[in-house]
């Protein structure tokens, strides 16, 4: 299997959400895959794909592109290994915590963190960066992330219903991880490889949560590199 991943001008530096839902649902099923780092301006580097976005996973023949899309390969292609739904039922409401994680936090995450992201990038991609982010956003990346406690707050705010979720369990999908907390958890490894900017209060069970996740797998998530201090975080 080779995963292509999203780098910043380190090729250890992967970042992308989406490729850590994939990175972690490999781990899930306890499957490897060879990491190809890929850059915003590399679009050629899978045009075989048919798209221009990664995380595209190829397995032999087969060529998968989009997270939701691979995590469903997954299962469907590797099913002794441990379920990354739990069945049928759990998909639509996977699919929902997917959206929401998309839709609600990238965006509000995005505001803290995008001038971080660009810093992390090598030049010719830093242009592509900062001229399509611009142009999403309406103003410059310095204007997006002025007032960060603010976006801080909002963020926290709508973080509320993953609160009072793991008031209840340790996980989104009960006593043991699945693919809706890695659908959330891609966001804050986004943040976490980017930018030296808490998301979380120390107190907070999202905070604890995110902690359990970094330690499983061996420690998958918590070893990854880290722009801001030298490749590594505690």
């Amino acid at each position: 299997m080779v995963l292509y991943e999203l780098a910043g001008a380190d090729p250890e530096l992967l970042f992308s959400p989406h490729c850590w839902k994939v990175r972690m649902a490999l781990a899930h099923k306890g499957l490897t895959a060879e990491t190809r780092p890929w850059r915003f301006t590399e679009r050629e580097a899978i045009a075989f794909s048919g798209q221009g976005y990664v995380p595209v996973l190829v397995d032999g023949t087969e060529i998968v592109s989009d997270s939701w899309r691979i995590s469903q390969y997954l299962d469907a292609q590797y099913p002794d290994t441990p379920p990354l739904f739990g069945g049928e039922a759990a998909i639509p409401l996977a699919a929902f915590i997917n959206a929401w994680a998309d839709r609600t936090l990238l965006p509000l995450i995005a505001r803290i963190i995008l001038l971080d992201i660009h810093d992390c990038l090598a030049p010719v991609d830093q242009a592509y960066f900062r001229a399509s982010r611009e142009k999403r956003f309406g103003q410059n990346l310095e204007a997006v992330v002025a007032d960060r406690p603010a976006h801080l707050s909002a963020l926290r705010s709508a973080l509320s219903p993953l609160r009072d979720a793991l008031r209840k369990a340790p996980y989104l999908s009960g006593v043991t991880s699945a693919y809706a907390d890695y659908c959330v958890f891609g966001m804050f490894m986004w943040a976490r490889c980017t930018s030296p900017v808490e998301l979380l209060e120390a107190d907070d069970p999202i905070f604890h949560w995110r902690d359990r996740l970094l330690d499983a797998f061996g420690g998958l998530a918590r070893s990854a590199r880290h722009a801001a201090i030298d490749g590594a975080r505690p």
